[in-house]
């Protein structure tokens, strides 16, 4: 089995970034390092917490981050987990896919490039 590298990724969906904004901003005690319509992301002691607007997502999801995204797609779907979404590039490399457990709770998994 390979291991993780803990979560250092957690996404909240949200309606409103401009009123989300200042409320993550006020919790994490740092303004965003990231801020597009389409995703706000704040770094805070090591984590990355990021704000998604007008996704289909219905509550956060954390993502543990691995080396290899295909191998541990393979150990949680052969151990009763299922695919959700596949591994998707969202921009230099970053790779994201997010399976579910047996009971349908969603596990949001990240590889970094090398």
């Amino acid at each position: 089995m390979t291991t993780t590298l803990g979560v250092n990724t957690i996404l909240h969906p949200v309606t409103d970034l401009e009123k989300a904004k200042p409320v993550y901003a006020a919790l994490l005690g740092v303004e965003p390092m990231a801020d597009s319509p389409y995703y706000v992301g704040f770094e805070a002691e090591g984590q990355q917490i990021g704000l998604v607007p007008n996704s289909d997502m219905t509550s956060p999801i954390a993502y543990w981050h691995v080396t290899d995204i295909e191998a541990k797609i393979k150990e949680i779907t052969e151990a009763g987990g299922a695919l959700k979404d596949a591994p998707k590039d969202v921009g230099a490399g970053r790779l994201v896919a997010t399976l579910t457990d047996p009971d349908g709770n969603v596990l949001g998994i990240l590889q970094d490039p090398s």
